[in-house]
């Protein structure tokens, strides 16, 4: 609660007026049944027309002012509702990005977005409901259970009984259904990540005639889902027809009492009407109360998970910055100098769940900068693993990763960011234009070296063609680009910035072979000579390379020249013969 409390603090001047203005609102609206006593016992009374017209007058001066000050009341609540959500999605998302690559792998994308959309909404819904209701609803039911003392003591006993009887039935109802809505949410999670799985994988499943299965499988964990909302809805559903029972048994002895009262000339008619309309806003307030108790409910759990986030760690790799300015400082003016890029693997090792099973396996290797290796293997043979392990998106498990000479946990990320140009393994473009997309590690780019680096990746064609050129529109994740020009952009990307290692993870898959051989004519030839590092299923890919590392299950099965590895590595002859018979083979 004080997660949302420090956030509403930032508004504290509109959250205390609008509590303050339901409270003048509540006010007026308690004066109503006395003025409607006053018209029924004076007015009607004495048949005394005037009196009803300016009683009647007053009754619609009270109905503007309270429709105002509610107004104004909905308007502060809404407006630090609004906003206090607002802050919390926004510092959320900054959390979210600052969680390193491993961190949101082990949460889960489904828990993520799920977090920042309907949490936070239910978060803005309680803020806004707590300063409308929280302190409108009690007050309206301690003020007309004191007014209806006022009118008539003896009657309004009634009163105790049934909002003591009301409060038994609220907390048994919310004793049973707090624990209940807290497993819904959990539910409800695993809803969103099978469906998140299932979207993502829609292909591979239809691939292995998988849907049935998955639709059983969805259908179950929704059923259980539907289930329990049904089962904790039926018991929460109780809580208005019990309370409209009780309140209205509680207004048929009000009545008799009150009937009695007036035969025997203790009170008068009108003082019935104001004692029964007294018991009307007892009823409408404690039902508004209970579904703000309900709401409430919700809500806990919801900031209870958002701080669990902003709480987390944010990063599971180790730094070593203390005691290493000085190798700091090297890399600095290696940086400036665009020479750095010498990458030493020494005894690696890696395990994603932290045992002795390892994804990576015990690599060593020395790539001089301004050399090309290729890394290659099957499917799941750790090529992609190794590159996050180089530029410090995973630490590795044993071993060391060391950038000429400096180990890569004593670089911060923006120095890494500096040194490293990546092509992902997927592509990946961002709403906005094409220029956006590709000056995102520096903002201020000559135009000159946009289309330099669109030139070596082979882009500059469709580029140009395109309404507008740099300026094109690109939709959401650059869905009206093709695959092969995504990657083209992505590398791009990658070289705008002169990196001083060049990573390309299977980065040219989509491209044909003729693009491909031209990409590589201009990567071999780059101005500022990077360090480039290729992974690549594709032979063709890696087979220029200055060395090629062939990977089998995490484990180093070759390393050498082309020529070298298919003389001597079995698994490199195996994927190379694959992909090129042994006839076409010789005649290259």
């Amino acid at each position: 609660m004080n997660f949302i409390i420090n956030y509403v603090k930032k508004y504290k001047f509109r959250a205390i007026l609008a509590p303050l203005f339901k409270m003048l609102e509540a006010i007026f609206e308690l004066l109503v049944p006395l003025v409607m006593a006053a018209i029924i016992n004076k007015g009607i009374g004495n048949s005394d027309t005037h009196y009803i017209l300016r009683m009647s007058g007053v009754l619609l001066f009270l109905a503007v002012v309270g429709l105002v000050f509610s107004i104004t009341a909905q308007y502060f609540s809404a407006y630090v509702a609004v906003y206090s959500a607002a802050e919390i999605r926004r510092d959320l998302f900054e959390k979210i990005l600052s969680l390193s690559q491993g961190m949101k792998e082990k949460v889960g994308e489904d828990v993520l977005t799920t977090r920042i959309t309907s949490d936070i909404n239910q978060i803005q819904n309680g803020i806004n409901m707590v300063l409308r209701l929280f302190l409108r609803s009690p007050f309206i039911v301690a003020g007309a259970t004191i007014m209806a003392f006022i009118v008539d003591v003896k009657s309004s006993l009634i009163f105790l009984a049934v909002v003591a009887l009301l409060s038994i039935i609220v907390f048994l109802i919310m004793k049973y259904t707090l624990p209940r809505y807290k497993q819904i949410a959990a539910k409800l999670e695993k809803v969103l990540k099978t469906t998140s799985e299932n979207l993502e994988g829609v292909r591979v499943l239809r691939a292995f005639s998988q849907t049935d299965a998955e639709r059983n499988r969805f259908g179950q964990i929704t059923s259980d889902l539907t289930t329990m909302q049904i089962s904790t809805g039926k018991i929460a559903a109780l809580l208005n027809p019990v309370t409209y029972v009780v309140v209205n048994l509680g207004t048929v002895g009000l009545i008799y009492l009150a009937a009695r009262r007036v035969d025997a000339g203790f009170i008068l008619r009108g003082d019935v009407v104001a004692i029964v309309n007294y018991m009307g806003q007892i009823l409408i307030e404690l039902i508004k109360l209970a579904n703000l108790i309900v709401l409430l409910i919700k809500v806990f759990p919801s900031a209870d998970r958002v701080k669990e986030l902003m709480d987390m760690k944010s990063d599971e790799r180790e730094h070593i910055l203390d005691g290493q300015e000085a190798g700091n400082n090297e890399v600095s003016k290696a940086l400036e100098s665009k020479k750095s890029g010498r990458i030493s693997l020494k005894n690696v090792s890696f395990s994603y769940n932290g045992t002795e099973d390892y994804d990576i396996e015990n690599i060593s290797l020395e790539i001089p900068a301004g050399s090309t290796i290729g890394i290659i293997g099957g499917t799941g043979s750790g090529k992609s693993t190794l590159l996050k392990l180089l530029n410090h998106t995973y630490d590795a498990t044993r071993g060391s990763v060391e950038i000429d000479g400096i180990n890569v946990k004593a670089l911060s990320d923006k120095k890494l960011a500096r040194l490293f140009g990546i092509v992902p393994q997927k592509a990946s473009l961002f709403s906005g234009t094409i220029r956006t997309n590709l000056t995102m590690a520096e903002n201020k780019v000559k135009n000159e070296d946009i289309k330099t680096a669109l030139n070596i990746s082979q882009a500059i064609d469709f580029v140009e063609a395109k309404d507008g050129g740099l300026d094109a529109i690109v939709t959401g994740r650059g869905n009206n680009f093709s695959g092969g020009q995504k990657q083209r952009l992505t590398i791009a990307r990658a070289l705008v910035n002169k990196p001083s290692i060049l990573m390309m993870d299977d980065s040219t898959s989509a491209l044909d072979l003729s693009t491909e051989a031209k990409l590589k004519k201009e990567l071999a030839h780059l101005s500022w000579k990077p360090t480039i590092v290729i992974v690549s299923q594709r032979a063709s890919s890696v087979k220029d390379a200055d060395q090629i590392l062939v990977l089998d299950d995490g484990k180093c099965v070759g390393l050498g020249s082309h020529d070298k590895l298919l003389e001597s590595c079995e698994t490199y002859q195996e994927i190379y013969y694959c992909q090129y018979p042994r006839e076409e083979a010789t005649l290259e």
